[in-house]
């Protein structure tokens, strides 16, 4: 295999890791929806939507882009409102460009683990506050 053909194995490999960590992610109490979107001109988000008794939506994502000759990486958390289009952002991890896929893809899983573990703190948090 090529060096692009073993990239594009390596990133599919890093999304199929990175669905799996949001897939595995449930709470009793709170019905969810997996997200995976793709957005131009080249990248992915994938992640995880609950949405809570009161109506908000707690987006728990993270994404990869190619851009030029470098990566972008991103991850966070956010909670939209019921009754407004305010958004919350609950978590932003900051953005990373890396110039080496390999790196880029790490980070990816380092931030899929980060804000999936984020999750049911956040998801049990945002039910207190409503209760």
């Amino acid at each position: 295999m090529d060096s692009e053909s073993l990239a594009a194995a390596g990133l599919l490999a890093a999304l199929s890791r990175t669905v799996e960590i949001f897939a595995d992610l449930r709470h009793p109490f709170v019905r969810h929806e997996h997200i995976s979107t793709f957005f131009p001109p080249a990248g992915v988000r994938v992640g995880i939507a609950f949405v809570l008794p009161d109506g908000r939506e707690v987006r728990f994502e993270v994404s990869i882009a190619a851009g030029g000759d470098v990566f972008h990486v991103q991850g966070s958390i956010t909670a939209d409102g019921s009754m407004t289009a305010d958004s919350e952002t609950l978590l932003d991890l900051p953005r990373k460009t890396l110039p080496d896929i390999g790196a880029a893809l790490d980070a990816l899983d380092d931030y899929a683990g980060d804000v999936a573990e984020a999750a049911n703190r956040t998801i049990d948090r945002l039910l207190e506050e409503i209760a």
